[in-house]
């Protein structure tokens, strides 16, 4: 095994087999995942911080079967820092890793750690989110550009209840649009709330929307208020995904979103990690408003 030897912000770290290519279809080699995390870190970074992170490890590339792993591993280096969350009961937790810096993020990378998913709520308050999120999940023949436009009903309805939402691509054929909330309400009051706003949304077009689950989703936009669960994580904005073709989880404009609405074009807001990098360098953070949640969750029946 190829080995090369590292200093990052005064961590020492080996890097292993980075000619190893983890998307055949491309070529896309761990050197360079490595490099795009490494130069997207500084809008990536400040969504992890703080927070309890899954990751979807691909050793052998994304063809073949990749793995979540929510216990950080106990090989990680001893400047990794870590927080134990309870999970199902008060005599379950898990140690998670927290990808508060450079360095973790670079190792996490040469772990093949591709996907790194985040919940809705910080480590040190797991019981509070900062954001409501709803995962809009096209069912074939639906693709990306119904669920941008049931993305923009959703943004009247919430800019009904006096709340800004934000938008990024799933990676894949989905869209997800986040809504900032100052931390008070529990996961179950964001999963109730999410989940009467799909119903309002599924009413107004029951023939293109469903709020069920994906079972009936089939040539509709399954918008998914399940993923606010304490329990759930969400793809970050930045993150890789594994598909055959490298994709990433991108922070969009709600004018790119009208733009994409209703069209059949596939490659519509698909972002490779080079363009990412560059729409970073060029426009900053997109998605940097979720990061200073402001806005009160209204109260249902209000």
């Amino acid at each position: 095994m190829s080995r090369v030897d590292t200093e990052i912000d005064g961590r020492r770290l080996s890097l292993s087999n980075l000619d190893k290519v983890l998307y055949p279809e491309t070529g896309l080699t761990k050197a360079g995942v490595i490099d795009y995390y490494r130069r997207i870190a500084p809008a990536l970074l400040p969504h992890l911080a703080g927070r309890a992170i899954t990751r979807v490890r691909y050793p052998d590339g994304v063809a073949r079967e990749g793995f979540f792993e929510k216990h950080c591993p106990d090989h990680r280096p001893d400047w990794v820092a870590t927080a134990s969350v309870a999970r199902r009961s008060v005599d379950e937790a898990i140690t998670f890793c927290l990808v508060d810096d450079l360095a973790t993020l670079v190792w996490l990378a040469n772990l093949a750690a591709l996907e790194l998913h985040a919940p809705m709520a910080r480590a040190d308050d797991p019981d509070h989110p900062t954001a409501v999120v709803f995962d809009l999940d096209p069912g074939p023949p639906a693709a990306l550009g119904d669920a941008c436009r049931v993305a923009l009903t959703l943004r009247q309805v919430l800019e009904g209840l006096d709340l800004e939402s934000w938008p990024k691509t799933s990676g894949g054929k989905g869209l997800h649009v986040y809504v900032p909330i100052r931390p008070g309400p529990d996961h179950s009051a964001t999963r109730e709330f999410a989940l009467a706003v799909a119903e309002v949304l599924a009413r107004r077009d029951p023939a293109t929307i469903t709020q069920m689950d994906r079972a009936t989703r089939a040539g509709k936009v399954f918008v998914d208020w399940s993923q606010n669960a304490r329990h759930k994580t969400t793809v970050a904005p930045y993150s890789l995904r594994a598909a055959a073709s490298p994709s990433v989880s991108t922070p969009v404009t709600w004018d790119e979103v009208a733009g994409a609405a209703g069209t059949d074009d596939h490659s519509t807001l698909r972002f490779d990690p080079a363009s990412v990098v560059a729409r970073f360098e060029g426009d900053g953070d997109l998605f940097a408003p979720v990061l200073t949640p402001a806005q009160q969750l209204p109260e249902l029946g209000g």
